[in-house]
């Protein structure tokens, strides 16, 4: 089966409904940079499971409020709950042992490498005696597929190199290095951002298909028609406020391009 294929169908049931605590709140968080306000009073909550979407236009707050969640910025004010808990972090190592992993839009792969060194990359299994220590690259390598075809259900030779895979493959490959990690919430900046419909339809699978496993996913993006189609919630931010949350059924392209225009929320 090609990557490009789609995966199985799985269950349409999210956790929308889904009561108890939730694996992340953000309470009356805020960010200032000198005199400007990125980030003001924003609260909200996802969801174990869900797919949170945060959208909004350039300057409104959300590439600051996702460096918060992983911990490249510290808030000026409010507080941060994982799993209940609450939590604060001084750099991205802190938020990861929290079992919080962020994916970035550069995605920072290493072309001339093959997939699995791609998503071992810092972090190789090791073997040895003593202090003399070298990469283990059968664990490697078998740990790379697992994550490849175990966790995301596909069927890739994770000895290619990533300079021969197509914009959604690389997008996959730099999700499975999030999944080296072993986290509980990952977070996607721009993951579907200039790729072809294929390529959208496979990153969108694999999304939900980790969300079916339990993990967390928040997708901070600009392609609202994109995340209208697998979102359980989307949270609207304009000038550094969330405006509102949706529920995808609920709403449609234009009342959330108008919002995200205006400010205003019509409900």
């Amino acid at each position: 089966m090609s990557l490009e294929e789609e995966s199985p169908t799985t269950s349409t049931t999210k956790t929308e409904q889904a009561t108890g605590t939730p694996e992340l709140r953000v309470e009356g968080i805020s960010k200032q940079f000198g005199r400007i306000l990125a980030v003001d009073e924003v609260s909200l909550e996802v969801r174990s499971g869900n797919i949170f979407a945060l959208v909004g236009d350039n300057g409104a707050g959300k590439s600051t409020l996702m460096n918060i969640l992983s911990g490249v910025h510290q808030p000026t004010k409010g507080k941060l709950y994982k799993g209940g808990e609450e939590v604060s972090f001084t750099n991205p190592s802190e938020a990861r042992a929290k079992g919080i992993e962020t994916v970035y839009q550069d995605l920072a792969l290493m072309d001339d490498l093959d997939i699995g060194t791609n998503i071992f990359m810092g972090q190789f299994p090791k073997r040895g005696i003593g202090p003399i220590k070298f990469i283990d690259w059968e664990t490697t390598y078998e740990r790379a597929e697992h994550i490849i075809a175990d966790r995301l259900g596909r069927n890739i030779d994770i000895k290619t190199e990533v300079e021969f895979l197509s914009g959604g493959q690389r997008q996959l490959v730099a999700i499975g290095r999030a999944l080296a990690f072993d986290p509980d919430v990952i977070i996607l900046d721009e993951p579907t951002s200039a790729l072809s419909v294929d390529a959208t339809r496979l990153v969108q699978d694999t999304l939900n298909t980790l969300a079916e496993s339990g993990i967390t996913i928040i997708i901070v993006s600009h392609n609202i028609e994109s995340v209208l189609t697998h979102a359980d919630r989307i949270g609207v931010l304009f000038q550094g406020s969330l405006v509102d949350t949706y529920i995808p059924s609920e709403t449609g392209l234009e009342e959330l391009n108008e919002v995200m225009t205006t400010g205003f929320s019509s409900s």
